[in-house]
């Protein structure tokens, strides 16, 4: 019986040592997982201020605002909608409603102040549609923290009035109600995908292993990873808070991670075990190789995250933070804990098994599937680049394209809740929902102010653009004031674009610019949408820059090969706009509309590109690294290229495949949920890895790693000095059963 001689890397290291102290490795780790749970419950989670988190000028208006006593992001507006196709606001009963609307809502009087109604002579601008639509208005007190705590009262009382008179459209939205309504819907969709998830995780777990125990070691693991990770989460927060989704995230990375790293590992010690090694023969195989193969990828993967923190904004950081926790975690727990647990259960980790279902441990790590794809690849590797690379070039030609925009109500159901309400005020009163809010820090009370208002007020009707009625609200000490301008347009569509920036940079400078020592700036939902994206433009090339580069040289230092690590940063590009591409074709040319049950909005959320960058990015070196390592061993151990490309992808291909379709499934998840912007995540994702593991893996890369022959390994002489790591394993006469040692 041969064995392979233990290794020295610190991967090899970590699994003879699990192995030999495998009680105070599984103990340790679950005293680990309890002790993060039980501190960052106590502690809680600290949030992001979502009413502090514009950037740009937005910013600077909502500071001078909180400064000056007013809401940060303008009046925590309510509205409730009163509408009726037959009768007007001259209608008795039309008035009647309307006063019930304003009594139910008085009886709350200290929650709330400056009440609105649409029957006093002073608001007529609060009636619309020749008199059949009018709304009754009032800014709630406090934070909108605050005011989230007390609005379900106000909610009843006018439900309670709908519900009395329902000839009458009658239906309650504004800057509480809507928030606080939609957090929750938000929060529990995504609550709903990580639960869908799981059982589907350990499904396609238990198809790839054949064993019910090995599915289930693998998931657990992931998971315990995952909550781990959660508690460090909200220690952590303390210090940088965090964005409220960031579990959802967490759950999404940590499962993806989590059960490759794990998938990996168990895979080559069964793969060994098949091959006639002894058990701790087998596990400290797997340890060197499978377990370095998880260090050097889970270092790739936290250097992309890592790029989240260059973006400038607070909500990246945070995922960028929480993302490089759960990553590190997982590749601890697979480092430590997968080898303790298998050399406690040994070839009992296959028990369980699932009759018709293939066994987990083969004769042969090679897969017949790939194999039949590979033998042609190889035989004609040139044909074969050509069509894998034109097919990633005609599945990212939409990226071309690719125009981000704010998705705004269109993202949600109608059935969400305040939507249809939302949507009536939209209609009806053009903007009202989502105003331009101007700050200015000057004396109001000035006759410059008070001239320059009014040239504003009538520059503005004068402009043709289309804005509503002008309101201002000065503070108590007269130093500053909000002005509040409602936009035309949707409030994210390039009409609302258009019509902040001619505010911004004509009609402001033109009137309040004139007044002496006046300082001011634009925010609100339009202003905050627009400068975020300008930023995003402005720091979407310092994260690729910083991501590929770093990408690049920790390759370059763990294979010793500057065409292999340019040539993985190359290939993840592809599978990156293959994802891009996809998205752009379905979301925003709608070509699966029907099929997904959306509608296009002619834009991707501004905030995907990105994020979709560093995750595939990420997720996409786990394959490369994996199945490098594995060619690299052969090469090493004296195989020609063309021999090891064969050799590793063929031994790694069905491994790589299954890790591919639990994220796939994972993923998949999200594209379920009704919300546009987290449907067009699921399926980029999605699309993106199985392009990647099919394609770029399983085609692209044998090809082109055929056509370079040698050339692959080619590391210049001045970059000689780099270490040597030894990826192969010798093979030596031991007794079988050999254990790991300490």
């Amino acid at each position: 019986m041969s064995v392979r001689r233990p290794h020295k890397n610190i991967a090899a290291r970590m699994g003879r040592w699990s192995a030999s102290h495998r009680k105070l490795a599984i103990f340790g780790w679950l005293a680990f997982v309890l002790a993060a749970i039980v501190v960052g419950t106590a502690v809680g989670q600290k949030t992001i201020d979502q009413q502090n988190n514009d950037v740009g000028q937005a910013n600077r208006a909502d500071q001078i605002l909180k400064h000056a006593g007013f809401t940060e992001s303008g009046p925590l507006t309510e509205f409730v909608v009163i509408q009726n196709h037959k009768l007007t606001i001259h209608d008795p009963a039309f008035r009647f409603v309307v006063g019930n609307v304003v009594g139910a809502v008085s009886a709350h009087h200290g929650q709330f102040h400056n009440l609105r109604s649409p029957l006093d002579a002073a608001n007529r601008a609060q009636i619309a549609d020749g008199g059949h639509t009018a709304v009754v208005e009032w800014d709630m007190n406090g934070t909108l923290k605050s005011a989230e705590n007390k609005i379900d009262p106000l909610t009843n009382a006018v439900a309670s009035v709908a519900k009395a008179n329902r000839q009458f459209y009658v239906g309650e939205a504004g800057a509480v109600s809507s928030d606080k309504a939609l957090t929750k819907m938000f929060n529990k969709q995504l609550g709903q995908a990580g639960t869908r998830s799981v059982p589907l995780t350990l499904l396609i777990l238990v198809l790839v292993f054949g064993s019910l125990l090995a599915a289930f070691v693998s998931l657990m693991l992931a998971l315990q990873s995952v909550v781990a990770t959660i508690g460090l989460v909200a220690i952590v927060s303390h210090l940088t808070p965090m964005d409220p989704s960031v579990g959802a995230v967490v759950t999404l990375v940590g499962l993806a991670v989590g059960v490759d790293y794990s998938l990996f590992y168990l895979r080559r010690e069964r793969e060994e075990r098949a091959a006639g090694l002894g058990e701790g023969a087998a596990l400290q195989a797997a340890a060197a190789t499978s377990g370095r193969s998880v260090l050097i990828s889970g270092a790739t993967v936290m250097i992309a995250m890592a790029g989240m923190l260059f973006s400038g904004d607070k909500t990246f950081e945070s995922f960028s933070i929480a993302t490089m926790i759960v990553v590190a975690v997982a590749m601890i727990g697979s480092l430590t804990v997968l080898p303790a647990i298998l050399s406690k259960l040994g070839d009992r980790v296959e028990r369980g098994r699932i009759p018709l279902i293939g066994r987990l441990r083969r004769q042969s790590g090679d897969s017949r599937v790939w194999s039949a794809v590979l033998t042609p690849v190889l035989r004609r590797p040139a044909v074969a680049a050509v069509l894998a690379a034109a097919l990633l070039a005609t599945l990212a030609i939409p990226t071309l394209q690719l125009h981000t925009a704010q998705s705004g109500l269109q993202s949600l159901p109608r059935s969400a809740p305040t939507v249809e309400t939302l949507d009536r005020i939209q209609a009806a009163f053009p903007g009202q929902s989502s105003p331009a809010l101007v700050a200015v820090k000057t004396n109001t009370t000035s006759t410059a102010f008070k001239r320059a208002m009014r040239s504003l007020d009538a520059r503005a009707a004068a402009s043709g653009v289309g804005y509503g009625p002008i309101h201002v609200d000065s503070n108590a000490s007269h130093t500053a004031a909000e002005i509040t301008i409602p936009l035309p347009g949707s409030g994210a569509d390039g009409k609302s674009t258009d019509a902040l920036l001619t505010l911004r940079n004509q009609l402001l400078p033109a009137t309040i610019g004139h007044v002496p020592g006046a300082t001011f700036a634009v925010t609100g939902e339009t202003a905050g949408s627009y400068d975020w994206n300008q930023m995003m433009k402005s720091s979407i090339p310092i994260v690729f820059a910083f991501v590929l580069t770093f990408a690049f040289l920790l390759l370059l230092v763990s294979f010793r090969s500057i065409v292999i690590a340019g040539k993985a940063v190359v290939l993840n590009l592809l599978s990156v706009a293959a994802g891009y591409g996809v998205v752009v074709a379905v979301f925003q040319w709608g070509w699966g509309q029907h099929l997904l049950g959306f509608k296009p909005y002619g834009g991707i959320g501004p905030w995907l590109p990105l994020f979709m960058f560093v995750l595939l990015f990420g997720l996409s070196m786990d394959y490369h690294v994996f199945i490098l390592s594995r060619i690299r061993e052969a090469h090493d151990r004296g195989m020609s290229t063309e021999d090891a490309v064969a050799h590793g992808i063929k031994t790694t291909a069905g491994t790589v495949t299954s890790a591919a379709i639990v994220m796939v499934g994972a993923f998949l998840v999200f594209a379920t949920l009704p919300i546009v912007e987290m449907k067009e995540m699921g399926v980029g994702l999605a699309a993106a890895v199985l392009i990647d593991a099919t394609i770029v893996r399983g085609v692209l890369l044998p090809a082109v790693m055929k056509l370079l022959g040698d050339r692959n390994w080619y590391l210049p002489s001045w970059l000689q000095w780099l270490p040597r790591f030894d990826h192969h394993i010798e093979r030596v006469a031991e007794p079988a059963g050999l254990p790991i040692a300490a």
